[in-house]
Formats: C-alpha cells, sequence, structure tokens
C-alpha cells in the first residue's frame, strides 16, 4: 500500500511537468489545467509555473526513488528526453514524434518496474507495446491538426504533409502494433504472459484499427483520422485492461 502511494503521488507530478512543457512552459499535475488556462491568461507568472513544476517534479522523483532506484531513473529519464530533446526538436523534424515515442511509452512499464525492482523483458514488452502505439496515435492527431501546427512552426507528420506514405506509415506501425501486443501469449516474455482468449480478442481489436488505417490511406480525409484518433485511445485503454484482467483468469 506504501510503494502504491508513493507511485501515484511520485508519477502524478512528473507527468504535470512533462506535459506542460509542451506548451512551452512547465506546471504541476493536479492543477496542470488551472495553471495552463491562467498562463495564457497572465494570471500567473511563467517562472512561477516554472518553479511549482521543478518542486513537484523532484518531489515526484524523491517517492519514486522511495520505492526504487530503477523506477526513479525512469521517470527522471522519461523528463529529460520530453522536456529536453523531444519538445526542442518539433519544430525541426518530423522524427521528434520517434523521440517523443520513448518517454510517452516509459509510464506503462514503470509500474512493473516498481512493483518488482526488476527491468527485464516484462517491462520491455510493455514498453514496445505503447511505443508503437503512439505512431497511429499521434500521426492520426497529426493529420487531423496539420494546418495548426504548420502556423505553430511544428513538423509532426512523417512526410511534412498529409500524403498516403504517411497513411501508409500509420498501417505499418499499426501491424507492428499487433505483432507485439499478442506476443507474450507465446510465453516468451517471461512472467508477462497473455492467455490465447484475451490474445484473440487484442488481435481482433488491432485489427479494427487496422481497418481504420487502411480507410485513412484510402479516403485522406480528416474524417478517417479523427476516427482513428478516438479509436487508439480506446484501443490502448481496453488492451490495458485485458492485461490486467488477463492475470485473474
Amino acid at each position: 500500500v506504501t510503494a502504491l502511494v508513493l507511485f501515484v503521488f511520485g508519477t502524478g507530478p512528473i507527468k504535470g511537468f512533462a506535459t506542460t512543457l509542451l506548451i512551452g512552459i512547465m506546471t504541476s499535475l493536479f492543477t496542470a489545467i488551472f495553471i495552463t488556462r491562467m498562463l495564457v491568461e497572465n494570471h500567473i507568472s511563467k517562472s512561477k509555473a516554472f518553479w511549482i513544476s521543478v518542486f513537484l517534479t523532484l518531489v515526484g522523483l524523491l517517492c519514486l526513488y522511495l520505492i526504487n532506484y530503477k523506477t526513479a531513473f525512469f521517470a527522471a529519464l522519461s523528463v529529460f528526453l520530453y522536456t529536453c530533446i523531444y519538445t526542442p526538436l518539433k519544430p525541426i523534424t518530423p522524427l521528434s514524434v520517434f523521440v517523443g515515442a520513448i518517454p510517452g511509452a516509459i509510464p506503462f512499464m514503470l509500474g512493473w518496474v516498481a512493483a518488482t525492482n526488476q527491468f527485464g523483458i516484462e517491462p520491455g514488452t510493455l514498453f514496445m507495446i505503447q511505443f508503437f502505439w503512439q505512431f497511429p496515435h499521434f500521426w492520426s492527431l497529426g493529420w487531423m491538426l496539420d494546418d495548426d501546427y504548420k502556423k505553430a512552426g511544428f513538423i509532426m507528420l512523417p512526410t511534412g504533409k498529409r500524403d498516403r506514405r504517411t497513411a501508409l506509415q500509420i498501417i505499418l506501425y499499426i501491424i507492428w502494433m499487433i505483432i507485439i501486443s499478442i506476443f507474450p501469449a507465446t510465453g516468451l516474455t517471461g512472467l508477462l504472459y497473455l492467455s490465447i482468449e484475451s490474445a484473440i480478442i487484442i488481435f481482433i481489436l488491432g485489427l479494427i484499427m487496422l481497418f481504420m488505417g487502411i480507410n485513412l490511406y484510402n479516403g485522406m480525409n480528416i474524417v478517417s483520422a479523427k476516427r482513428l484518433f478516438m479509436y487508439t485511445i480506446f484501443y490502448l485503454t481496453l488492451v490495458q485492461l485485458i492485461y490486467i484482467v488477463d492475470k485473474f483468469l
């Protein structure tokens, strides 16, 4: 129970720290939306928001360190990559999405590392699932908001525009995501095991996303991108729940 409380309070401030840098200034977890709005409306200074976030991030890392140093290390790595590498790369190269997928995938595996104090094939597999998932997720979002991103000077789509090469890359990453998501059913991922029944369900969910990716390739429109984006959220949530429930079956 103590470890769970530390994990919740540790990951929370850290995620708030990294998220707000996406809009150019760091802020805290539980007040992220509130402070962000206050920043836009000039109700709070950037320096104050910055130091609040630094403080909460340090508190978060301390909480995670009290669980074990590996959890704190990966959390700190996530913050560093997101704030110091991914965010500055966004106006420079579409490869920023690839870099950002690394810190974006770390939280999925962080719970395993916190619970076991081990980093091996199990958390590595969890990392890869969310790593590959992020490409159809963010590229469909980038497709929807391409005009806005370009106005802000951000290059988010892999080819820099809404075209079939971008849609094809989305499809390819969906295929890799499907493969890694059901791979634990092979029994080759250590203690992370998935039953055949759960693997079939996840496979079907993945095929639905693949179908939506193909629709985007054929339709080349924002409506298809929006449907894919919304489904990626549903997919990841359901897959995580299936992995948890599968352990009790």
